[in-house]
């Protein structure tokens, strides 16, 4: 039998060696298994914030045709967000662990799931499928010589800018000073391109004492749209530090500002105020329907962090509705909560006292609870007024007091109707 033959030492060290594997692949087998996103607290959420809109929209009252055919056209395209956000999201996740952009539950410190790694800024992903549906709506629905497309692209542009410097500021932590600088930066396109009108109706207790009806204010009109998106953006990043809180507290908000605005359309008789509000509707609808897919993943526990460019996108997208749409102070009392929050914040925020990072409640691992700390925002208030919760009870107390706060500015409309305006 013959001998089998062998490759001589020398001749198999020659052999060219192989290949390493690319850094992105040599990284993979260490990446965390992303678990399913929360689909039940996402369709609960649609249910519970989207059966008034349909109902009052298409039921209650009587609004055109082809109104209703616009609404169920943008209402298709922002379901199609939804999914595409449900897709997108694991798949940038894991781009963002990849290069480092994670974080550590600090509520969940000293439990097994406090050592995992989060994804950060995932709010980029919402934010660029809000952008894509709403651009590709605009094709379906404006006319090139629309009077409302100059400032419905200056409000995409306004978006679009805000969630850059967000997203900016999560990849190089920008210090707070600089912070409140840049809602005054991605502002800019939508103050350019303002041609509405910058007079407000004086209310009528007041009116015989200022001798006006209507006040013309010019150029302090801008600085208000300024300063309303300004606190937007950053009233809704400081009402943070808790899972589901950012996402949650805005889903309320948007699905408030749908609501009022087919109220608006309903009762009204006037063609400017309602294509006002019918040109918020189309911004605010696929808003609400991403940020449902993103609370999917954020809800507790976390899959995934929404990061400042979330927060600071949500805010944006907020205040250029409220602007654009002509109910800023509704807008306002809408943001009851985060205004309260701001209020009970300022100490802090301008080093009046000590303001430490994270302004978080102490977590307690072997009871799973937190525990409200000195700090001045409604997260440790509610803990120290209502004794000790877990984390996801605190949230749903949170966004209760929000949904409340949003039917109290409804009362307060109807009761106020024909004696203040």
């Amino acid at each position: 039998m013959a001998a089998v033959r062998r490759r001589p030492a020398a001749t198999a060290a020659a052999d060219p060696p192989t290949r390493p594997p690319p850094a992105d692949a040599a990284a993979a087998p260490d990446e965390p298994v992303l678990r399913p996103p929360n689909l039940r607290v996402a369709a609960a959420a649609a249910v519970l914030f989207l059966a008034p809109f349909s109902y009052l929209a298409f039921v209650h009252y009587p609004l055109d045709a082809d109104l209703r055919g616009s609404i169920l056209k943008c209402g298709a395209m922002s379901l199609g967000g939804f999914f595409i956000v449900l897709k997108l999201i694991p798949v940038a996740a894991r781009y963002h662990l990849r290069r480092r952009m994670f974080g550590y539950d600090i509520n969940k410190k000293g439990l097994p799931t406090g050592e995992i790694k989060v994804p950060e800024a995932l709010g980029l992903v919402v934010g660029i499928v809000y952008l894509v549906t709403a651009i590709i709506f605009q094709q379906f629905h404006y006319a090139e010589d629309s009077i409302w497309l100059v400032e419905y692209n200056a409000a995409l542009a306004s978006v679009c800018f805000m969630i850059l410097l967000g997203f900016v500021d999560d990849v190089l932590d920008i210090p707070w000073r600089v912070k409140l600088a840049l809602p005054t930066i991605a502002s800019l396109p939508l103050l350019m391109a303002y041609a509405g009108g910058t007079s407000i109706i004086i209310p009528k207790p007041l009116s015989p004492y200022v001798g006006l009806t209507v006040l013309e204010l010019g150029f302090f009109y801008k600085l208000f749209m300024l300063l309303l998106a300004v606190f937007c953006t950053n009233s809704i990043n400081i009402h943070a530090g808790i899972n589901g809180l950012e996402v949650g507290q805005t889903v309320v908000i948007s699905a408030a500002v749908l609501i009022h605005n087919v109220m608006r359309i309903g009762s009204s008789t006037d063609i400017e105020t309602q294509q006002a509000h019918e040109f918020s509707i189309y911004l605010v609808l696929p808003f609400l329907t991403t940020s449902l897919a993103l609370l999917a993943f954020n809800w507790y526990p976390s899959i995934v962090f929404v990061g400042d460019t979330y927060t600071y996108f949500a805010g944006m997208a907020l205040a250029v509705v409220g602007i654009l749409g002509h109910f800023s102070e509704t807008l306002l009392l809408f943001f009851l909560p985060q205004v309260l929050n701001f209020l009970c914040s300022v100490p802090q925020l301008f080093h009046f006292v000590p303001c430490p990072r994270h302004r978080l409640p102490r977590f307690d691992p072997q009871t799973g609870l937190l525990t409200g700390t000195k700090d001045g925002n409604l997260v440790n208030i509610f803990l120290r007024l209502f004794g000790k919760c877990s984390e996801k009870a605190l949230c749903i107390r949170l966004l209760i007091f929000q949904a409340l706060c949003c039917v109290f500015c409804f009362w307060l409309r109807y009761m106020l109707t024909g004696w203040y305006k």
